[in-house]
């Protein structure tokens, strides 16, 4: 998957064309200063990538996501000045919204069945392998990290 430099990435199924536009709606809405760019793969019809989005490079970039997935009715939001916590729960709200598969910044695979009419997504491999046990130092550190960027008090 193409993820630009400080974006994140959400990747789900979702089964309108009006996808797009509400989504587009949820971002602006929700985090008004977010640079963000949107892709969707119909299934039927027409079958073509729609986008939308205010930033060039993230709208391609989600463009060229869709184009690798080749799997309809998969859609994938990049974002930056905003993080998948911002707008996870609106997106899922979505009333097209079926599925997400992944919202993060890690490195990101995509598993795709090719099927004969299509390819289905099956899930995702995000980031890597743990290696090893959160020590009392380490708890430490998380609940302080959490603390200074506002999300615990």
């Amino acid at each position: 998957m193409v993820i630009p430099a400080e974006a994140n990435i959400i990747v789900g199924y979702s089964h309108f064309i009006k996808t797009v536009e509400d989504l587009n709606e949820i971002i602006r809405t929700h985090v008004p200063g977010s640079k963000y760019g949107i892709g969707f793969s119909e299934a039927s019809g027409d079958r073509l990538i729609r986008y939308d989005g205010n930033d060039d490079d993230l709208v391609k970039a989600c463009i060229e996501n869709i184009r690798r997935i080749s799997a309809g009715h998969t859609f994938v939001i990049l974002i930056r000045n905003a993080y998948p916590i911002n707008i996870l729960n609106a997106v899922k709200m979505c009333q097209e919204v079926g599925s997400i598969f992944a919202a993060t910044a890690n490195p990101l695979q995509i598993i795709v069945y090719k099927g004969e009419r299509g390819n289905g997504v099956l899930g995702v491999i995000d980031g890597y392998s743990p290696v090893g046990v959160e020590s009392d130092a380490d708890i430490e550190k998380r609940r302080q990290f959490l603390r200074r960027i506002g999300y615990k008090e």
